[in-house]
């Protein structure tokens, strides 16, 4: 598969991913939580849906068998994105008017900043493993 149907992949897992993100972070809340607390937790839940998306399309020749241990190489190569996406979610937070729509444009600058940074990691890390079938464009 080429770099850029993978990365059209990816991207497309992402968008899933952000949806994902949105509602829980809006369900949360909901419930309580603020905007710092209720954004790790929704990070979390739309990085195992990302995963679980990448690892069956954008990088199924090279996904790793021994699920587990790709997971957390996942999460760990999504958290150097995410900590970038998260920085500028804050900065978001902080400066953009306080309304119904903040979380969902907070997210959504996070998400874009992050984006490069998570498909090189991913490709180049966490799913290297078997490469035989990828093609170069």
């Amino acid at each position: 598969m080429s770099v850029r149907r993978q990365f059209l992949r990816f991207a497309i897992a992402g968008i899933v991913g952000f949806v994902v993100d949105v509602i829980v972070l809006y369900v949360l809340l909901g419930l309580g939580l603020g905007y710092y607390s209720g954004r790790v937790l929704s990070f979390l839940v739309a990085a195992f849906t990302t995963w679980q998306i990448n690892r069956r399309h954008a990088f199924a020749a090279q996904a790793d068998e021994r699920r587990f241990r790709e997971w957390l190489r996942y999460l760990l190569a999504m958290s150097a994105g995410g900590i970038l996406n998260y920085l500028v979610y804050g900065g978001v937070v902080v400066l953009a008017p306080h309304g119904p729509w903040l979380p969902l444009l907070a997210v959504a600058a996070g998400s874009i900043a992050g984006l490069a940074a998570n498909f090189l990691t991913a490709k180049f890390w966490v799913f290297k493993g078997k490469t035989a079938g990828t093609r170069q464009p």
